[in-house]
């Protein structure tokens, strides 16, 4: 009986640590930057960290989106570079530009809060 709490236990110690670790937030670029700083400033260094690495690496994906757009564009014909499709690619580019700017602001917060607390930044750089 005893060995089968214990493996019950340890079963649901396993399960809720997945769940946290799964529900971990993630970058977004549309929360109001007044509410990532509440939120930053509550935050442990861990916890700051995790989310500056969950930017950081949005924003390294948003950067080769805007990249691989940018080599779309430029293998557009000449002709047809007022075209369309040129169009439109120049659209999704400056939607993506937008979005990773907005991403770096909120990356920021985060940063600067672990650079106040005196926290190793190094592999946060961008």
């Amino acid at each position: 009986m005893k060995a089968k709490l214990n493996v019950v236990f340890w079963c649901l110690l396993v399960a809720c640590s997945l769940v946290v670790l799964g529900c971990s937030k993630k970058a977004d670029e549309t929360k109001p930057i007044a509410d990532v700083k509440a939120e930053a400033e509550k935050m442990s260094a861990a916890d700051l960290k995790a989310m500056a690495t969950n930017y950081k690496d949005a924003i390294a994906a948003k950067t080769s989106e805007v990249e691989k757009l940018a080599a779309k564009l430029k293998a557009i014909p000449v002709a047809e570079a007022l075209g369309e499709k040129a169009k439109q690619i120049k659209d999704e580019m400056e939607t993506v530009t937008k979005s990773v700017s907005a991403l770096k602001e909120r990356f920021q917060v985060y940063y600067d809060k672990l650079k106040e607390k005196g926290e190793d930044l190094s592999g946060l750089k961008i």
